[in-house]
């Protein structure tokens, strides 16, 4: 079984990397299962995956180069014996360094395993404020990858490219460095899809750091379950894009240059509605996916934003989500999100 671990600071584009990768490797014949790593107490990832129906197993309240290891034994143990894939992608929370978690598993001795080189996103648009706001956390992920992926170049312009890319071989020469927009599976995507054929060659034990303290990032994540007849699409959408509006203006007051990630899901009986916002300088993203067949509606938001409080995120998000929904008349119940066990979606 090959581990392939795509790690990469929060809002770099993991999800839909590893999206389109796992499509690709099923299209070629691969039994491919997904290990998600959510810092917050309810996933997001794993619910707009399964809707794609990947086999997604979600770690969540915790970073598993840090605090997790222990349930990604029991989680590799279980896809190994019940599900048999011959590849697992691992994507790791944006505040975890991927180094450790090949470490980690290396000392579970699980039979029959190898590994991809080791991979970091790098947003082409963020690197800068990601250096300013979090240096040292950022420079580590860098220094202690084989692949670097410069993702969302077309976003920037070629005199920012060219920046992004020397500053990264300067913390890392040896890295080999693809440049791609994840959401375009083209020439540029594929050489990053043949590099991974290849197999990890990293030795170096890397410094133990805690991630999460090293970020400086506060988390905060939550579920509502909604009631409301007649909702459509374009009603939803525009709600989460005033929403996140509200709360990127909310958060700039506090950290006028934050970076991060706020994600959300909006299940309704048409569907599942995906929206994200990833800094203060980003504008609002929604995507509709596939229609599903569940009655429940409910919505699901993770946030974790550089140098804002946990204390500040509760009541910044509780408070915007809740007046927007009583304005457009949609009946809500806060859902206890406090961890439970573990459970596998095969």
């Amino acid at each position: 079984m090959k581990i392939i671990i795509i790690g990469g600071f929060l809002g770099s584009g993991k999800t839909t990397t590893l999206m389109n990768l796992s499509k690709h490797l099923i299209e070629n014949g691969h039994k491919v299962a997904i290990i998600v790593n959510e810092v917050g107490e309810v996933g997001v990832d794993g619910e707009t995956m399964s809707v794609g129906g990947l086999v997604t197993k979600e770690l969540t309240s915790g970073c598993i180069c840090c605090t997790l290891l222990t349930s990604m034994e029991i989680t590799l143990d279980t896809l190994m014996e019940e599900y048999g894939p011959d590849v697992v992608i691992i994507e790791p929370t944006g505040i975890a360094f991927p180094l450790q978690i090949k470490e980690g598993i290396e000392l579970m001795r699980l039979d029959d395993l190898s590994f991809a080189p080791i991979v970091t996103l790098v947003d082409a648009s963020r690197l800068t404020m990601e250096m300013k706001q979090i240096p040292r956390f950022i420079e580590n992920q860098i220094k202690d990858s084989e692949i670097v992926c410069i993702n969302k170049i077309d976003l920037v312009d070629m005199e920012t490219l060219t920046f992004v890319s020397n500053n990264i071989l300067q913390l890392n020469p040896d890295a080999m460095l693809v440049e791609f927009s994840a959401k375009n599976v083209d020439a540029k995507f594929q050489t990053f899809m043949d590099l991974l054929t290849g197999e990890s060659k990293i030795v170096k034990e890397s410094e133990h750091l805690n991630s999460i303290e090293m970020s400086g990032v506060g988390s905060y994540a939550g579920e509502y379950l909604l009631k409301a007849d007649e909702l459509n699409s374009d009603m939803i959408t525009t709600m989460l894009v005033h929403l996140l509006t509200d709360l990127k203006e909310k958060l700039k007051e506090l950290n006028p240059d934050f970076i991060g990630h706020i994600k959300m899901t909006f299940k309704f009986s048409e569907g599942l509605i995906k929206a994200n916002l990833t800094s203060s300088l980003g504008d609002p993203y929604v995507e509709i996916l596939e229609e599903v067949d569940e009655d429940e509606q409910h919505l699901k938001f993770l946030s974790a934003i550089t140098k804002v409080s946990k204390e500040d995120l509760i009541r910044i998000l509780d408070g915007s989500i809740e007046k927007i929904l009583s304005d457009e008349d949609i009946g809500f119940e806060k859902l206890d999100t406090s961890p439970g066990p573990d459970i596998i979606t095969l």
